[in-house]
């Protein structure tokens, strides 16, 4: 069907909302009842897409850019009532005051597992055997995984040797002593596969494409670093050598030291790019388009010595070509998104357009430096997603009255004509107005939300990740508003 064509095939629009922003569950939105509702939203408001970000299981400071596992789902993004329509749990229990919603839904989880081994019928018992035996490149691993992390809180390099080396031995030991906790989280994969499979195929009947996030790098403490060390630049214990990061940019006066280990690239091309092909061929299951966040590092990366500042690090070639074209021999067409912010070079365009991928632009960034400025919507081509905003943004309406002065949204009235709406509707306007062939708004711009409700804040590791919002935030309307303004710049 047409909604579902790539990107770049015709003009639509879409809205960047990640599930735990929903209403609704305990702690964090999940894949029940109002990820279905917000999909009716999406298509009455007349839009085709639903970005999200990566949707893994994270660490503790809930990032879902360092994730467990480049390949499992959150197991908080798992719905609890239709655990209970099966038959596995009784009715969830109002989540008690002060308790922790992590661990609320957690043990709800542990039960439905217990209620699964007691009461599940054979069809159900296959369905879950099925889908250990499709995922067993993965998702054995992840499983044993968890089930030791679960043991220690320390991460996989601090465990003793027999298992931080991962000898057959005490793999084996491992897997006996905790076969139901690695069953435990067998189950959990399941569901949270087939409740995304049951969400995606309602979106997509009602003409809504989903939106995927893949983070170029995998978190250092996680599934797939651990199973394979072989692919990441780790000494003989397993600690990182070197580290991601970016120098000084936008959002960040000294650089980010992100801690990601970086990839051995001529070792994952020797072995034809297997682990990446795989990789990929996760999300292709799971979302319609997928961006590629940092994607200027495959052209080349910023290599960050260990424990050493940002600033310290290097640029060094990435794969390029080579691994673009061993993904697309084996999956096909890749219905990409490049997120090319930051520091771009000629390189990177170059690798973007041979493969013709989409690239983004982001109006925030766009005034403020002249009229060369390669974000103002005169210089956008339909080869690109605009967007007002993105998570790492403050909201437009933030940005207006907090991040810029008066002499650039002075700019910013006279670039858009001294429009009379009040912000950031004159911003939406500009991304649904602009060229590009896909415009993507942050649900926080739709609702007109201040600074207060900014996702995350770059180079900063407290208060992210968290904002949820609420129906009755939306004003009376305002899904015939878009939609309106969706036919006025023909994105229906």
């Amino acid at each position: 069907m047409a909604a579902l064509s790539g990107p770049g095939a015709h003009r639509r629009s879409g809205v960047l909302l990640h599930p735990t922003s929903l209403p609704g569950g305990a702690g964090n939105g999940d894949l029940g009842t109002e990820a279905y509702r917000f999909a009716d939203f999406l298509a009455e408001a007349g839009f085709s897409l639903w970005q999200t970000l990566p949707l893994g299981p994270t660490h503790e400071d809930g990032s879902p850019y360092q994730c467990l596992s480049a390949h499992a789902g959150n197991p908080l993004l798992v719905a609890l009532e239709p655990l209970r329509e099966r038959g596995w749990i009784e009715a969830p229990p109002e989540l008690p005051a002060g308790a922790d919603p992590s661990a609320y839904r957690w043990e709800a989880l542990q039960r439905a597992h217990a209620g699964f081994e007691e009461r599940a019928h054979a069809a159900e018992r296959e369905a879950l055997a099925a889908f250990c035996r499709e995922q067993a490149h993965w998702l054995e691993d992840f499983a044993l995984f968890m089930a030791l992390r679960a043991g220690s809180p320390r991460p996989w390099w601090e465990w003793p040797r027999p298992l931080r080396d991962r000898e057959e031995a005490a793999l084996a030991e491992a897997r006996r002593e905790r076969a139901g906790e690695v069953a435990f989280h067998r189950f959990v994969q399941w569901r949270f596969f087939e409740q995304w499979r049951d969400l995606k195929g309602y979106a997509n009947e009602r003409g809504i494409a989903l939106f995927g996030d893949l983070p170029i790098f995998v978190a250092h403490d996680s599934a797939e670093v651990w199973a394979h060390r072989e692919y990441f630049d780790l000494d003989a214990e397993g600690r990182t050598a070197t580290v991601a990061g970016v120098p000084p940019d936008y959002f960040s006066e000294t650089g980010q030291y992100w801690g990601n280990p970086h990839y051995r690239w001529e070792r994952l091309a020797a072995d034809g790019y297997g682990w990446w092909i795989e990789r990929m061929r996760t999300q292709l299951e799971l979302f319609d388009w997928v961006r590629i966040d940092h994607f200027r590092g495959f052209a080349a990366f910023w290599e960050v010595p260990e424990g050493q500042a940002a600033t310290e690090g290097r640029w060094v070639p990435g794969p390029g070509e080579e691994l673009f074209r061993a993904l697309r021999k084996a999956l096909g067409d890749l219905p990409l998104v490049a997120e090319d912010l930051g520091v771009i070079t000629e390189d990177v365009d170059a690798l973007r357009e041979a493969f013709g991928l989409p690239g983004m632009k982001i109006l925030q960034f766009a005034f403020g430096g002249g009229a060369e400025n390669p974000y103002l919507p005169h210089h956008h081509r339909p080869d690109f997603v605009v967007y007002t905003g993105t998570h790492d943004n403050n909201t437009t309406l933030g940005w207006w009255e907090e991040d810029i002065q008066e002499d650039v949204r002075e700019e910013v009235r006279d670039y858009l004509g001294h429009p009379g709406e009040s912000m950031p509707w004159p911003l939406i306007r500009a991304a649904l107005a602009s060229v590009a062939s896909t415009a993507v708004l942050p649900m926080q711009d739709l609702l007109a939300l201040d600074g207060r409700h900014r996702m995350n804040q770059p180079a900063t590791v407290e208060g992210n990740w968290q904002w949820r919002f609420r129906w009755e935030w939306a004003p009376t309307g305002l899904a015939g508003r878009l939609r309106e303004l969706n036919a006025l710049y023909d994105r229906l």
